[in-house]
């Protein structure tokens, strides 16, 4: 089965069922060992852009927000069997002209990255209507939305199951809030902390 390792802040792991390793804004936390088949980086922010931290295995592919929004459109990448397609993330602290999160398709399941974003439209247009299996979504309240505005986009995002992450600021040295994690709330919902393995 396919499994997510939470690293911390923004950072987490995906790996297939067939042993493919996907990285989302390395920065925090460990486990960067396992040799990576694709990094992906929602935004050029330090604490989720940190390219050389992961092992890269031969061939490895790197997709940030810069090849993602080529040409002024969204686009869907292909790497064996995972796809990946480019969807709209920001804020007021964010230009959306400069961030994405990633729809990531492995095993038949459907992950959302959704990197720093707040509550946007297309959650309601592109996103719901995908049925997705994972929305994983920051709840800081500072860069990104709280938890009360994470949870209503959780509701109309609709996915099975959804996960807390950049639960507090970068720069207070934190990886993880419990208290703040908590106050996310929705169907499906999932807390996972630093260092933990989720199977998907």
């Amino acid at each position: 089965m396919a499994t997510l390792f939470y690293q911390g802040h923004g950072s987490f792991r995906l790996e297939s069922a067939q042993g493919k390793v996907i990285y989302v804004d390395p920065f925090a936390g460990e486990g960067y060992d396992k040799p990576a088949d694709l990094i992906l980086v929602t935004h050029d922010h330090y604490d989720h852009n940190c390219i050389d931290k992961p092992v890269r295995a031969p061939g490895c592919a790197l997709i940030t927000w810069k090849e993602a929004l080529e040409g002024g459109h969204y686009g869907r990448f292909t790497l064996d069997d995972i796809q990946v397609e480019a969807v709209p993330a920001g804020n007021k602290n964010h230009d959306p002209s400069c961030c994405v999160g990633f729809v990531i398709t492995l095993d038949g399941l459907t992950v959302y990255a959704s990197g720093d974003t707040s509550f946007l439209p297309a959650m309601e247009t592109v996103l719901a209507p995908m049925k997705l299996d994972y929305a994983i979504l920051p709840i800081d309240g500072f860069y990104n939305m709280d938890a009360a505005e994470a949870s209503h986009c959780a509701a109309v995002i609709g996915a099975r199951h959804s996960i807390p992450v950049h639960t507090c600021p970068s720069d207070n040295g934190l990886l993880y809030d419990p208290e703040n994690a908590a106050r996310f709330h929705c169907d499906g919902r999932i807390l996972v902390a630093p260092g933990q393995t989720i199977q998907l």
